[in-house]
């Protein structure tokens, strides 16, 4: 397998994790996919903010461990989840850093979902 280049964030890219503070759902289809008062906000560069929620606090039953990989140079491999719901799979909605680098640690193993197939909602 061929390295990867890995960066460090900082004030070019820079990289914040903190704690949400809030209640913060994940809803597909109707259904709560995740609920979590435990949810971690990852603010990277000028992307929109990312929930994190442990995967202890994901319905496990609705998802499926996906063959699809990616690497972020900043945070290491990604690894997929599809969510299964019974008007059809999420393919490949859900990622989790289950190793990521040091940088970013307190996100390994939470999940983060793609926003325009899953409603995540931060509720007071």
């Amino acid at each position: 397998m061929a390295s990867h280049e890995r960066r460090i964030p900082g004030p070019d890219h820079p990289i914040t994790i903190e704690k949400t503070g809030q209640r913060v759902v994940a809803r597909a289809g109707g259904q709560v996919v995740a609920e979590t008062t435990r949810a971690l906000t990852l603010q990277e560069a000028n992307y929109p903010p990312v929930q994190y929620i442990p995967l202890e606090d994901v319905d496990r039953r609705l998802l499926t461990p996906s063959a699809t990989q990616t690497y972020c140079p900043y945070k290491g491999d990604a690894s997929y989840y599809t969510v299964d719901l019974p008007e059809g799979p999420l393919t490949d909605a859900v990622w989790v850093y289950h190793e990521p680098y040091d940088s970013v640690a307190p996100i390994a193993d939470h999940v983060a979902f793609y926003t325009d197939r899953v409603q995540v909602a931060i509720e007071s």
